[in-house]
C-alpha cells in the first residue's frame, strides 16, 4: 500500500506514545504530535476600547496586558477553519515552512 507522507502525519520519531490534547474547535483528542499547534498573542481589550483607555489613562507609556494562548487543532478542524491548507502531491514534499508575513516596524 502506498504511503502518503513519510512521517505518517505524526512527529513522534522514536517515541511509542504521546499525550492527547484537546482540539480548540471540536474538543476531540488528537495526539500532541499530530495536532496543529498555533500560538496566539492578542490584546485583552478590542481596538475601540483601546483608544478610550489610552485617552483616560494617567500614564503616558501604559501598555494594556496581552492574552497569550497556545491552541491545538485536529487536522479536520484546521483544514475546515483554514488554519492549514490542502497541498497537492508535489507541494507535500516541501518541508520548509512558508514565508512569514511581518508587519513593518514603526519609527
Amino acid at each position: 500500500m502506498p504511503k502518503k507522507r513519510r512521517n505518517g502525519g505524526r512527529s513522534r520519531h522514536g517515541r511509542g506514545k504521546t499525550t492527547l490534547v484537546d482540539c480548540g474547535h471540536c474538543r476531540c483528542k488528537p495526539a500532541k504530535d499530530k495536532a496543529v499547534k498555533r500560538y496566539s498573542v492578542r490584546n485583552m481589550v478590542d481596538s475601540g476600547a483601546m483608544n478610550d483607555l489610552k485617552a483616560a489613562c494617567v500614564y503616558e507609556a501604559y501598555e494594556p496586558p496581552k492574552l497569550y494562548s497556545k491552541n491545538y487543532y485536529c487536522i479536520s478542524c484546521a483544514v475546515h477553519s483554514r488554519i492549514v491548507r490542502v497541498r497537492n502531491r508535489q507541494a507535500r514534499r516541501v518541508r520548509e515552512p512558508p514565508q512569514r508575513m511581518r508587519r513593518a516596524a514603526r519609527n
